[in-house]
């Protein structure tokens, strides 16, 4: 749903959603959205804009709590074991519920049996950059260069199985590159190996890279998405760019404990469809470069699924193993 704009149902779900969810017997305590990533990341900013926004619409405060570790299964697995109340949920991302089925063996929860999605809420595309002095001046031409160079190349990630990680994984196998992986305990400091010129390369999320894409710092070749964002119109897709089929986007989805019960998990559903129906909540999200997904609880599982054999093969094919 375009910003600015919100349809007759959206507004009446706006209207009726602080209803719904006392109607649903909600306990009259603040709901706790735990975030699997440490504070200032981009989960952990998406978290709080969606916090602000919705704890209003369920009539009581949102409050964002971090646990990170274990490539978010730390925080994804105390979700799963927490009281089915609807009161502690996840901002669960495409690593922690998706990905780490495949990559972590003995994952001490299986998101298909104890996690319940209560709907989509963003998807953020991976952007591909350069450093400022590598003498590449688009995305052919960085092909050209690790061709004739194997194994010279690097390009950092935030560690293994994330997306950073998965997308560059991906590129290498559709593109036959041999180009070496340096892993970072995080966006910021993947950044920061960028400016430094410690590594050459890194597909990061649109809205950690966007400031310094703007500011010069880094040039963009391609964006790893259907479309152009809006941001940075100039930006090809990876598909413009001469990659097709290269689309990676590091998605985030609001969870539950499986036992939930089901007319709770509405209320959730229509508060959070509500919450990103507000223009201004829109707005703040896409304005980072991230668009808005929704839908119902079923629909977000089906997504997840699909996302899930999706990353597994590319774990299994790339031999991608945890830290």
């Amino acid at each position: 749903m375009a910003a600015g704009r919100i349809t007759r149902r959206a507004a009446f779900a706006l209207g009726l959603a602080p209803a719904a969810a006392r109607a649903q017997g909600f306990p009259d305590r603040p709901v706790r959205l735990v975030v699997p990533f440490p504070p200032g990341g981009p989960v952990d900013t998406a978290a709080r804009i969606l916090a602000q926004a919705m704890g209003p619409l369920l009539g009581q405060p949102m409050v964002v709590e971090n646990r990170s570790g274990a490539g978010g299964s730390v925080g994804i697995d105390a979700v799963a074991k927490s009281a089915p109340d609807g009161l502690t949920l996840a901002l669960g991302s495409t690593g922690a519920v998706a990905v780490n089925v495949t990559l972590m063996p003995s994952l001490p929860y299986d998101p298909r049996r104890d996690l319940a999605p209560v709907g989509m809420v963003i998807g953020v595309p991976s952007l591909l950059v350069v450093r400022p002095g590598l003498a590449v001046g688009d995305f052919g031409e960085l092909l050209a260069m690790a061709r004739r160079q194997p194994g010279r190349l690097t390009f950092g990630s935030t560690g293994p199985g994330g997306t950073p990680h998965l997308a560059a994984e991906l590129l290498k196998l559709r593109a036959g590159l041999d180009i070496t992986h340096v892993a970072y305990r995080g966006a910021a400091p993947t950044v920061t190996a960028l400016l430094t010129e410690e590594v050459d390369m890194a597909f990061l999320d649109l809205p950690v890279l966007l400031p310094h894409v703007r500011e010069g710092k880094f040039r963009a070749l391609g964006l790893a998405a259907a479309a152009r964002a809006p941001v940075l119109p100039e930006v090809p897709t990876m598909a413009e760019a001469g990659q097709p089929g290269l689309e990676v986007e590091n998605w985030y989805a609001l969870i539950a404990p499986a036992r939930v019960p089901p007319e709770r998990i509405a209320a959730l559903s229509r508060a959070l469809q509500a919450t990103l129906a507000q223009p201004e909540t829109a707005e703040r999200y896409e304005a980072s470069g991230a668009r808005i997904i929704g839908g119902t609880p079923e629909e977000a599982a089906r997504f997840i699924a699909a996302e899930t054999e999706r990353w597994g093969e590319v774990v299994r094919r790339a031999d991608i193993r945890p830290d």
